[in-house]
């Protein structure tokens, strides 16, 4: 493995005690609100967003300020543009965003979802209305609503990934095929941006294609985030958009994949997560990654582990 050239990182709630322009001088993990937390960095200081925000419809976290169960997909598609709009000002000109988004059905008006043996986490005690304009089981077609919407808020829409994922759960509907893909958007803030074009090939040394077959990857201590993503797509993403030594932001941490393969790589990262559990989550998997927690600088603005 390549020595880590920037081994440590704080951990901070916020508002932290000390400026954020000081926490984008090294990597920093952040408990809060990815909208206050956004407000609050500054300017130009991101090269790369790789982040996979909530899916909407799909999981109740149980956090007050959670995105993912508005009342209607088309206000939770206005939430996330707003959101990204923070991320705008805080990227850099040539700065870009890789983001993955999955897809969802209409509840047919259930205000629950029954319990899943193979994903234990999928159950849930509420459930949005079938939204305006749908029908029930229609699928609703959510990354490019979100795509659309980003693009009319000004970012350039340069390119559809599709995730294909060999080892997919299977379904149990039986009157459509299963869904074993997920998309990933590649945006950028403007017409000229940085792009690595030879930093990923495929075989025979072929320039990057728009399907990607990586499987999913299990980490069994965030069974209960089935929205996790494998550290493999995470890598293309980091290597194309990203030389050594930028920063990575990741507003919808997780359970820290980003982070943990950006550090790897020898970026910086700025890891926000509005989850305690998977921000304690992430903090550990970091450290047990051979990360080192900078406590010299915490002080009052510590998340407690």
């Amino acid at each position: 493995m390549t020595p880590l050239r920037y081994p440590h990182f704080g951990v901070f709630t916020h508002p932290p005690e000390e400026s954020y322009l000081t926490l984008m001088e090294r990597s920093a993990l952040i408990l809060g609100d990815a909208h206050q937390v956004l407000a609050g960095m500054p300017a130009k200081t991101i090269q790369s967003v790789v982040t996979s925000p909530p899916y909407w419809s799909l999981r109740d976290y149980g956090v007050e300020g959670q995105i993912g169960l508005e009342q209607s997909v088309y206000e939770y598609v206005d939430t996330l543009a707003d959101l990204f709009d923070e991320v705008s000002r805080v990227l850099r000109d040539d700065g870009t965003i890789w983001l993955n988004i999955g897809d969802s059905y209409t509840s047919g008006n259930r205000g629950w979802r029954a319990p899943d043996r193979k994903n234990v986490a999928r159950a849930m005690s509420v459930r949005p209305p079938t939204p305006e304009g749908l029908k029930d089981k229609d699928l609703i077609g959510v990354p490019w609503r979100l795509a659309f919407a980003l693009q009319d808020r000004g970012w350039y829409l340069r390119c559809d990934i599709v995730w294909n994922k060999p080892n997919a759960q299977p379904e149990s509907v039986r009157d459509r095929p299963t869904r074993s893909h997920e998309y990933v958007f590649f945006l950028s803030k403007s017409e000229r941006y940085y792009y690595d074009v030879d930093a990923v090939r495929g075989p025979n040394g072929r320039r990057a294609r728009t399907v990607w077959d990586l499987k999913t990857q299990a980490y069994k201590e965030a069974s209960g985030h089935f929205a996790t993503f494998p550290p493999s797509l995470v890598e293309k993403c980091v290597l194309m958009g990203s030389r050594q030594g930028d920063v990575i932001l990741d507003p919808f941490l997780g359970s820290g994949t980003t982070a943990l393969v950006a550090g790897a790589m020898n970026r910086r990262f700025a890891g926000i997560e509005l989850n305690p559990e998977y921000f304690d989550m992430a903090r550990k998997r970091l450290l047990a990654a051979g990360f080192h927690e900078d406590k010299r600088e915490l002080g009052q603005s510590a998340a407690s582990g």
